[in-house]
């Protein structure tokens, strides 16, 4: 298991891939997210996105998925404090394969609290190409190492 002394600032890992299927936006979408451009393929080719794009808190979704299963499970998560900054900076589309690079900006130990502390953690998210398409921080709260 890792604990909050076992994320290092300047810590980068790399994981993935995910590629994103024209049901699954749209899916997503309906239920959380239901503007044209994501749910309705006729008015999306009308759109100024020529086409279906992803919502981009599905990216977000997905991201955070791939974040927790490559990098956070395994360690002492006790769950996130807040996330910052997001950008959409490239619409992601039907058939699109997803990879995040997660790098370690800072982690400090609570003063009230010894036995956890916040890790604050930005997380990038690019396709195929290598075109970055999301960007966002998170900062996370994990337990300590026990004594």
């Amino acid at each position: 298991m890792l604990f909050l002394e076992d994320f290092q600032p300047g810590t980068v890992a790399e994981f993935g891939s995910r590629t994103v299927t024209e049901d699954e936006i749209i899916a997503f979408a309906t239920a959380f997210d239901p503007q044209t451009f994501h749910v309705d393929r006729e008015a999306a080719r009308s759109s100024n996105f020529g086409g279906i794009v992803a919502s981009g808190w599905h990216t977000v979704s997905l991201t955070c998925r791939m974040f927790v299963d490559n990098f956070m499970n395994g360690t002492s998560l006790m769950g996130g404090i807040g996330a910052d900054e997001v950008r959409w900076l490239k619409p992601v589309r039907p058939g699109d394969t997803l990879n995040v690079r997660c790098s370690v900006l800072a982690a400090r130990r609570s003063r009230s609290k010894p036995d956890r502390g916040s890790v604050h953690i930005k997380l990038e998210t690019f396709d195929q190409t290598g075109d970055k398409v999301l960007a966002f921080t998170v900062t996370a709260l994990l337990g300590a190492r026990p004594a």
